[in-house]
Formats: C-alpha cells, structure tokens, sequence
C-alpha cells in the first residue's frame, strides 16, 4: 500500500483512535479483515465517485453498503432534502409525507398491508421479532448461518458445529439465555430446518429470511427453498419474517420477495427506502402489525422515527428509482461488469466463483460453488485483501470485506466500468502465482 498516498487518512485515523472506539462509528469501515492501517476517510462524493482527505478519486463499488443507489449528491435527491431541512428537521409529530411514503411502501411491496417507519434496519428486525412472539405467544427465533440482521441481541447469534443448534453468542455482551433462544441453521438447506422444527417448532414464534443473502455475499435461494420455508414454517405455526434491508428496491421496485413470487409475514426495510438518509421500515398483514401500539399491546416508539427528511428523501429516491428502464440498466451495467471482472480472474488462472444478483455481485476466490456461510468461508481471505488493496491504490473502492458486494449506481458510465476492468485486471495479472 502506498503509504504517501494516504497521508492525510493516516493522520485522521490516528487523530480517531484517540476519541472514537477503534477509530470508526461501525466495525465494517474498519480495514481489520483486510490486512489492518488507516481507512480511507471521504472528504466528498458526488456521481459515481469518492474523494478521499488526499484527493484521491475512487469510483464507488461500496455504495454506502447498497442505499446509494442513485450515486452520490444526485441533484434531485440534494434538491429534496434541502427543501425539506428547509421546513424543519424534526417536528415529533405526524406529517403528511409519512402517510405518502407508507401508502407508496405498500403499493410496492403488498404483503406490507400495514406499515410502521423507524430509524433503521436494525430497530426494523428487532420490533418485528418482538411483534412476532407478541402474535405467537412463543419465544425462540430461528436465523440462517451468516444472515446478518443488524446488532440487536437476538440478531448477533452464530450456528454451532452441528447443522442446526441453539445459538451462540457472536458478540460479548449478549445474555447466555437471549443467545439460547435462537436457533441457527445452514441456509439453502431443507432438512436442516425440518430436523431443528422436529425439535423446537412448537416454541419457535418466527424464523429471520434475507430472500437473497447480501451479508455472505450475494447468494441466491436454491429454487423452492423459500417456498418450503414458509410451508414448514406455518404448519409449526411460527411466522415468516424477511428481512429486506439490502434487497428491497435493490432489484426490482420493490422486494425481492416480488420477484420470487413471495409473500412474508413480515417485512423489515431499511437502507435504499430512506433515499441515504436514516429510516427504517417494518410491515405485514393488518391483523399483525394491529398489535403494536397504540393500536395493540407491543410497545415500540422513537423521536426520530419517520422524521420529514429522511421521508422526504426516501419519496424522492422512490420516484426516481420507479421511472422506465432503471433496474434495466442497473442490471445490464452489472452483468457487463462481473463478466468482465470473472473473464479477468479466469485469464489469470484464479479459481473463483461470482455469485450475481441485478445490480449486485461478490466475487469469492474458492473452487466451491457458494450457496451457504461454510462455503463462503472457504473464500481465500488474503487473496481479497490483495485484491482490495491493489484496486484501492488504482482508484476503485470496494467494502473491506470478502463478505460484501460491489453494489453498482445509475450514476456509473461505461468509462467507469472499463476503467474499472483494467484495474481489475492489472491487479489479478499482479496477483498470480
């Protein structure tokens, strides 16, 4: 890594570790897993690009983890929020904007009849867990291996050595008897989740879905897997809750549970439906969300919950997102960009595997197809962290972690796919033997 390069990040890294618990406001910015050192800190963004505190431009695969979309400072969304700071942030009352968004929420997505804004994904999961024991009288939670659904206690939980197990905690500071109701188990596998609802189904008040995995890197359902998730799940009584953080507008406008012909119980929103700003989202049938306050006995509140910016934000990120030919070309500039990206790999003589899904791609360098977390395990991590470093000093950005995606934007051209090929490649020509 080209240490002159980075000067001013250094400082400011260092200048961090001092007042900011290891240096960065979320683990995920941290360069830990790819060989450790300063972050780059962003100065500013605007298209598809980054620039970092030393003036150095990226052109942007992380896309804050999948909500920016549209690119950066798209002038209508920079337009939007600022009329609306304009009118006041944060008002601690009901507005017409909330009811507009949830009404174009619900005409997306159907299965959320009835919806409720929040801050985030995170407080999205959590209140819906807590709504699912409030409808089903139960308690445990069921999850799949490598399923990340935010950092609430129930949600940082590990599947053990066995194919399904009751959980462990993956985080210190979550109570050994919150850990040991949730059962984990291996994703796009069927007897797995019979054998755990054999056991446990009649305690079991809901089981946490990613429709397609975003946290392991893309990996997609095996054909049927979802819809004997919902079966099983049903006939033990339990509720289904997909978790549609990453994938929801995504993809398609709409979930991904649209394009799978799937329809939860539950729906938690978060990232892309908040337009980049912070809001979260969760919904389902009627006679489910009914049971939240004020209308019902399940207790969930915040002051910024649906606040008028990230409101405003989000309708205006939905009315861009909806226009003819969006997720057309979103796809089109992925498809374009993992093959190449494969085609280079493969010149080079790496054995890879590239999971795709629309607009978003994770290249893993292992020989095992990936279709659940031990296979995404066996990715070699020091071949990422050389890819990550080789693409970073040519000025391509990606998430710092074998386990994300490259996420593309309405904002990258072309020219920036092809620059981006070329880097890949010289860095994959590097990296041989």
């Amino acid at each position: 890594m080209n240490t002159d390069r980075y000067h001013q990040s250094e400082e400011l890294y260092q200048r961090a570790l001092d007042v900011i618990v290891g240096g960065v406001n979320s683990p995920a910015r941290s360069f830990k897993a790819v060989g450790g050192g300063a972050p780059v800190f962003i100065a500013r963004a605007q298209g598809a690009y980054l620039w970092d505190a030393d003036g150095n431009r990226y052109i942007d695969y992380l896309a804050a983890y999948g909500p920016v979309i549209l690119g950066h400072a798209h002038p209508e969304m920079t337009e939007a929020i600022t009329k609306a700071a304009s009118r006041g942030t944060l008002y601690g009352a009901p507005t017409e904007l909330e009811v507009q968004l949830a009404e174009r929420v619900r005409e997306a997505i159907p299965s959320m009849e009835r919806v409720r804004f929040v801050n985030s994904g995170t407080e999205a999961v959590m209140t819906a867990v807590r709504l699912s024991r409030a409808a089903t009288g139960r308690s445990r939670i069921m999850k799949f291996e490598g399923c990340y659904h935010g950092h609430s206690d129930i949600a940082l939980v590990k599947a053990g050595s066995g194919p399904s197990t009751l959980g462990i905690a993956d985080s210190a500071g979550v109570p050994t008897h919150v850990a040991a109701d949730v059962v984990s188990l291996p994703f796009n596998n069927v007897g797995a989740l019979k054998d755990a609802l054999d056991r446990w189904g009649s305690e079991v008040a809901a089981i946490l879905v990613e429709p397609v995995v975003g946290n392991m890197g893309i990996v997609e359902p095996k054909p049927g897997f979802l819809d004997e998730v919902t079966r099983l799940m049903h006939e033990a009584g339990g509720l289904v809750i997909y978790d549609e953080v990453i994938t929801a507008f995504r993809f398609t406008y709409g979930g991904a549970q649209n394009i799978l012909g799937q329809s939860p119980d539950i729906t938690c929103l978060g990232k892309i439906v908040g337009g980049g700003l912070a809001l979260g989202a969760y919904g389902g049938r009627r006679e489910l969300m009914d049971l939240i306050a004020p209308k019902g006995a399940a207790y969930q509140a915040g002051t910024l919950a649906g606040n008028p910016l990230s409101v405003s934000a989000g309708l205006k990120a939905l009315d861009i997102l909806r226009r003819p030919g969006t997720y057309e070309g979103l796809e089109a500039k992925a498809a374009y960009l993992a093959e190449g990206v494969l085609r280079n790999a493969r010149e080079f003589g790496h054995e890879v595997q590239l999971n795709r899904y629309g607009s978003g791609f994770t290249l893993f360098f292992t020989g095992t197809p990936v279709r659940d977390y031990t296979t995404a395990q066996t990715a070699d991590t020091g071949r990422f962290a050389r890819l990550f470093r080789g693409l970073l000093d040519r000025g391509v950005h990606l998430a710092p972690s074998r386990f994300e995606a490259w996420f593309l934007t309405i904002a990258h051209s072309r020219q920036d796919l092809d620059e981006t090929l070329e880097a890949t490649r010289q860095v994959l020509s590097d990296m041989r033997g």
